[in-house]
């Protein structure tokens, strides 16, 4: 139980950093001279360059039985680049952004494998641990915004820096790996050709894929998008409170959701969600529409991502959790984040708010077609947790 106190308290440190700090870094690249496509051409080569490297933070975790070092590395060292982005420079951005990607890319798969470990030990849930950044994230991204109305936009360096100190300071109490350690039973190499061998863990990754590079659009444009249709910034914290807010109850019952529905028609339920925030925004492309729409974050993003990872794990052995959510994140985060950077910031720069929400439901739309296959299949098991414990197909 006090592991998973630590841990609550970690995931709240990262959601208050992240949401006072990742939800305006558009709004301070812009103000350093940058136009929407050279941030979206920033954000994506940062996430490319940090794809080629996690797989080496999975196979160190899980090889060397390094998962807290790097976890406090990935926390640590973006706190302390940040400082940086007050730079002017296009080159100097995009190195300050590719480092603090390349550590901080592996935050979620080895801090998800903690709280999953933690949760199953004590017979909680990943959900009710993983609400707590969320929290976070709505109280700092509301913070955000009225820190951002009332002092300089060049200066959110700093709340990020004390408050990821703080997280990193929790992240030493932690125990060095996630579970007991397991000498892996087979190469990286083989583990991941194994995981992609199955058909239906392949559409699962694939329709992940289309889910959440709409994410970007929110994640990385939302603020830009919100203001060019008339919003404020302080109006733009409230919609990023909102949104992180309702993830808490999402997070909270998903377990419940997935008892009752599955893991797999829980993503289904949470990609048709998302379908539904985007159509709405397609119809009504106004400030207050904006806002009262982020209410369906929670139940797209919170049932999304709490079945998403819970699913990996499931079909992952123990000595390859970390890699297993590697291999998610890479396509989830790193996949979809660089063509949902690309896509997205050159939709909005070229034909508004509007074109880029009508691809992100479309995007949705397909995406939530993978999962419905995916769905389907969920009565035949996947076999990829070998009963000699590696991951085969």
């Amino acid at each position: 139980m006090e592991k998973i106190t630590k841990l609550r308290g970690f995931y709240l440190f990262l959601g208050l950093a992240g949401g006072s700090f990742g939800s305006y870094l558009s709004l301070l690249l812009k103000s350093n001279g940058l136009d929407v496509s050279q941030i979206g051409m920033l954000m994506a080569t940062g996430t490319l360059i940090a794809i080629c490297v996690q797989p080496l933070w999975g196979m160190i975790s899980d090889r060397y039985n390094q998962a807290r070092l790097v976890l406090i590395l990935s926390v640590a060292v973006p706190a302390l680049f940040a400082v940086l982005y007050r730079s002017e420079y296009f080159i100097v951005l995009m190195l300050v952004y590719t480092v603090s990607t390349i550590f901080s890319s592996t935050q979620a798969p080895i801090a998800d494998s903690y709280a999953i470990a933690a949760a199953n030990r004590a017979g909680s849930t990943y959900g009710s641990i993983r609400m707590m950044m969320s929290i976070g994230a709505a109280v700092g991204a509301i913070a955000g915004g009225q820190y951002v109305s009332k002092f300089s936009v060049s200066t959110i360096w700093l709340p990020f820096l004390l408050l990821n100190a703080v997280a990193v300071a929790i992240a030493l109490t932690l125990p060095k790996q996630a579970e007991e350690n397991h000498m892996m039973s087979q190469s990286f190499s083989q583990g991941v050709k194994k995981l992609l061998a199955n058909r239906i863990f392949l559409a699962f990754l694939g329709g992940s894929f289309l889910v959440n590079q709409t994410m970007t659009a929110f994640g990385t444009y939302f603020v830009l998008a919100f203001q060019s249709v008339g919003g404020s910034t302080s109006y733009a914290g409230i919609a990023l409170f909102l949104a992180s807010i309702t993830n808490v109850p999402s997070m909270f019952f998903a377990s419940k959701v997935i008892r009752r529905l599955g893991m797999e028609r829980t993503l289904l339920l949470g990609a048709l969600i998302y379908v539904l925030r985007w159509g709405i925004q397609v119809a009504f492309p106004y400030p207050s529409v904006m806002i009262g729409v982020q209410v369906l974050h929670g139940l797209s993003f919170g049932f999304f991502y709490i079945a998403a990872v819970e699913y990996v794990s499931k079909i992952t052995s123990a000595e390859m959790q970390a890699t297993g959510q590697s291999v998610f994140n890479i396509v989830f985060s790193g996949f979809a984040g660089i063509l949902g950077n690309l896509l997205n910031g050159m939709l909005l720069n070229q034909g508004g708010v509007g074109l880029m929400n009508l691809s992100c439901m479309l995007s949705a739309a397909a995406g939530a077609a993978l999962l419905f296959y995916v769905a389907r299949s969920s009565r035949s098991k996947l076999p990829l947790k070998a009963s000699s414990g590696g991951v085969s197909a």
